[in-house]
């Protein structure tokens, strides 16, 4: 285990942040996570970074600082910075349909009855446009979510954690805008593959590859050396658990694609990173879109990204359509590319207003305080993101040692 509190982070108390490691720590002596990795960040400095366990049970491989984590959903923030990287650039507008990069997306039907295999269907009252795809708010859904119709359908195009082998992301693209739609564009939120075709919508208008695209922007510009469509080394690579029921087992089936090069690249759940890089992500954002004298997008950009998208500055609980029944969407907003927190009180959590981030499939986790000036970012390696509340105990945690 490492730990490190900085001088000038006086604000934690240090009686208090050994309460995240004694909590965390039971996480891995009770065998719920294998390892794990914390790190705050606190004014630019890092006011604590511990790790405990094991990356790789079965090799006995203990996590270390250098650790790579299958982020998948965390990519989603990547992919929206992408956006508006090209937005800053004029290349794109966020009231621009989605058809005038993608075709496909010009004729869009939304599901009204019936069943999978034969839906009824009626034309789309309002054009998919960017700023749906950066809210989740342009009717398309994910496979695994087994709610509705349409995600059932998804399924049926054996659509479930992604496009079957062989279909790129232009062709998963047109697969999606042929499917029907669970609501018209800009009416509701649900988590879906928006982010994957906002991807898409990067590649036609920048006229680079995703992969390239983040490379030459976003990953080189501000040094995430480790961060990529795979494992830049699979020895450092975080084996893959899963919880299903009570039992807990490593899941090679899903977690081996990190270890390869994808034909599909997820914008959506597709990078692999490490602690340090993604605290450097975070930090950037944190710091109105620059860090090291690296500028992406201006603070007002930033800002924007960061306020609450939802009509009528919505929560979930009002306009979305939960993820999972614990999830807390009471008093939290959608910028574009991250949950944003409206009111402390209504989440249940002594956090701040205007504090932002998202997680992953595995259970990654992270968020930016602009407040506090706080960064946090978790990383471990276990599906469901919904098996155990750590998330939620991790924002309880982090703020009470905020004490001085």
């Amino acid at each position: 285990m490492t730990m490190a509190v900085s001088s000038s982070a006086s604000r934690f108390s240090p009686d208090r942040l050994a309460r995240i490691d004694e909590h965390l720590q039971r996480y891995v002596d009770d065998d719920r996570l294998a390892g794990w990795h914390l790190r705050i960040t606190h004014r630019g400095e890092t006011a604590y970074d511990q790790l405990h366990g094991m990356r790789d049970r079965e090799a006995s491989a203990a996590v270390t600082p250098d650790t790579l984590y299958r982020i998948y959903s965390m990519t989603k923030p990547v992919t929206s910075v992408a956006t508006m990287m090209l937005y800053e650039q004029a290349a794109l507008a966020l009231n621009d349909p989605v058809s005038k990069y993608i075709p496909s997306f010009a004729d869009l039907r939304v599901y009204t009855g019936g069943p999978a295999a034969k839906p009824v269907t009626r034309p789309a009252t309002e054009p998919m446009r960017i700023k749906h795809l950066l809210t989740h708010t342009s009717g398309l859904t994910y496979g695994f979510h087994h709610v509705h119709v349409t995600d059932e359908i998804m399924r049926a195009h054996r659509q479930e954690f992604g496009p079957p082998t062989g279909m790129d992301l232009a062709a998963a693209c047109d697969s999606w805008a042929a499917m029907p739609l669970r609501f018209d564009p800009g009416t509701c939120w649900n988590y879906g593959v928006s982010t994957d075709v906002l991807g898409r919508v990067v590649e036609v208008a920048s006229g680079e590859s995703l992969d390239d695209f983040f490379a030459d922007h976003i990953l080189r510009p501000l040094d995430m050396t480790d961060t990529a469509f795979q494992a830049t080394d699979t020895d450092r690579l975080a084996a893959l658990y899963l919880r299903a029921g009570e039992t807990t087992s490593r899941f090679d089936a899903f977690g081996d694609a990190a270890a390869h090069t994808p034909e599909f690249l997820s914008g959506g759940g597709g990078l692999v990173s490490s602690m340090s890089d993604y605290t450097r992500f975070a930090e950037m954002l944190r710091r109105g879109g620059e860090i090291d004298g690296t500028r992406l997008l201006s603070d007002r950009t930033t800002q924007f990204m960061t306020r609450n998208h939802l009509p009528g500055d919505a929560d979930l609980a009002t306009f979305g359509i939960p993820l999972y029944a614990e999830t807390p969407f009471t008093g939290v907003g959608f910028g574009l590319g991250f949950a944003v927190t409206q009111d402390p009180a209504a989440t249940g959590v002594a956090s701040s207003v205007g504090e932002y981030g998202w997680g992953g499939l595995a259970s990654t986790y992270f968020w930016v305080d602009p407040v506090e000036d706080l960064t946090v970012v978790f990383m471990t390696q276990l599906m469901p993101s919904s098996a155990y509340p750590v998330r939620s105990e991790l924002k309880q945690l982090v703020y009470a040692a905020l004490a001085g």
